[in-house]
């Protein structure tokens, strides 16, 4: 009896009760990487939220899983206490880094971005669409200070979170700051808030009693949004009541980046303590939805939901966090 991966290229078959030299190889492999995580100790501490660490359950079996995104199965996870930023890197604080440093945005180096169709009021699109992702544009002088292109500034959006942010931006920032990015273990555990399997990190229903407790797209996918969470773009990062661990807006909103290479099947393989992703590979794992995720085109707001994109790209929609360790 085996168990076959259908997204495995180099691991297709694994057997399921008898052990292998690939598979102990592998997992030696990925213990050696855990234990050679990158850790970061030396920033402020304020506005983050020291969690304990321990064990959870990683992973969903659900439904409404991506078939492609590897969520499952279902395994335990131990990590190691670690802090997490209350919310977002926000507006406010990226402009901090940029006054310090005189960062550049790989948004700004390239001189375009990805903006939302819907958010291009008038302005004619002076790109033509993405193939199979006609809501996206790439939009000349789109970047973190002009969100929705270059007549449109942050202006009273300072707790906002930061967006148009690549991968290689939210590493610079996380190093400036004496922090890193979360492994996606450590992003999940948080993102649960101490509930055990719940789809959401409040519970199970998406809207409790009739609450919208998050920022994701209501009405028809990518035309209309009725916006009755109160927001059709990025909400501020208080906007919403935080989880059972105190994090803000940690489901829908912006996704947020993690340290991870993303893998459909590398978790079936790797250690169960503080896993880390694969060693390389193309995109860098991102979590927790935004504001333009539905339940027709993408329901990846719960929170074992998982994504990717190539760590050099930045959109409308995509943020992150920072994570520190305990020193």
């Amino acid at each position: 009896m085996s168990y076959l991966s259908p997204h495995s290229s180099s691991l297709s078959v694994l057997p399921c009760c008898a052990p292998t030299r690939a598979r102990a190889q592998a997992l030696d492999q990925s213990r050696r990487e855990s234990a050679q995580r990158m850790r970061a100790a030396t920033g402020s501490t304020a506005e983050m939220i020291l969690l304990e660490g321990g064990g959870f359950l990683m992973g969903s079996e659900d439904a409404d899983a991506n078939s492609a995104d590897g969520e499952g199965p279902v395994r335990r996870v131990e990590i190691d206490p670690f802090y997490l930023d209350r919310a977002p890197v926000t507006n406010q604080q990226f402009v901090e880094f940029v006054r310090a440093t005189a960062y550049k945005t790989e948004a700004e180096r390239f001189g375009w971005s990805f903006v939302f169709e819907g958010h291009l009021r008038d302005r004619p699109a002076p790109t033509g669409h993405i193939p199979g992702l006609r809501w996206w544009r790439a939009v000349d002088g789109a970047d973190w200070q002009h969100p929705e292109g270059p007549d449109i500034c942050i202006a009273r959006r300072d707790n906002h979170p930061v967006v148009h942010v690549s991968w290689h931006d939210a590493f610079s920032y996380a190093q400036w700051s004496g922090k890193r990015l979360p492994t996606e273990a450590e992003w999940e555990f948080a993102a649960r808030g101490g509930l055990e399997q719940e789809r959401y990190p409040w519970g199970d229903e998406l809207t409790p009693d009739g609450r919208h407790l998050c920022n994701i797209w209501q009405g028809v996918f990518p035309t209309i949004d009725i916006a009755e969470d109160g927001y059709s773009a990025p909400a501020p990062v208080d906007a919403f009541p935080v989880n059972g661990f105190g994090f803000q807006v940690i489901t829908g909103n912006v996704w947020e980046w993690c340290s991870d290479w993303f893998s459909p099947d590398y978790h079936l393989l790797t250690t169960s303590i503080n896993p880390v992703g694969p060693s390389t590979g193309p995109t860098k794992s991102m979590r927790g939805g935004s504001y333009l995720c539905h339940a027709s085109y993408c329901n990846r707001y719960r929170v074992a939901a998982r994504t990717s994109n190539t760590p050099d790209s930045a959109t409308t929609n995509l943020g992150f966090r920072c994570a520190r360790d305990v020193a």
